[in-house]
């Protein structure tokens, strides 16, 4: 099981990410959060996602990214790239490694 905390910024709607794999292709994604728009996202791609569908995709396609084009109202929020970065690390295709986005 992985699991990413993602603080998205003013909104503080932070996200909590949970993926569960048994062979490193399909993962099972919850999400825990008060946003509306990536609860929706979520409600639209289901909980059982092909993480190579899903990882080896162009930036910005892909069926998350489908769904928050038309239920994230924030182009910047980062929380469709965080639950990316989930399922990259509990399938074993990216080490788990955490990213972020800092002003200076």
């Amino acid at each position: 099981m992985t699991k990413v905390e993602i603080m998205p910024g003013v909104c503080g709607l932070t996200a909590l990410v949970t993926a569960e794999s048994e062979d490193g292709m399909e993962a099972k994604v919850t999400v825990e959060t008060q946003c509306g728009g990536i609860r929706k996202v979520m409600e639209e791609v289901g909980d059982e996602l092909d993480a190579y569908d899903i990882c080896f995709q162009k930036p910005g396609t892909g069926a998350l990214y489908e769904a928050a084009a038309k239920h994230c109202p924030h182009a910047a929020c980062p929380v469709i790239a965080g639950i990316i970065k989930c399922i990259e690390a509990e399938c074993k295709m990216a080490l788990p490694k955490d990213a972020s986005i800092r002003f200076i």
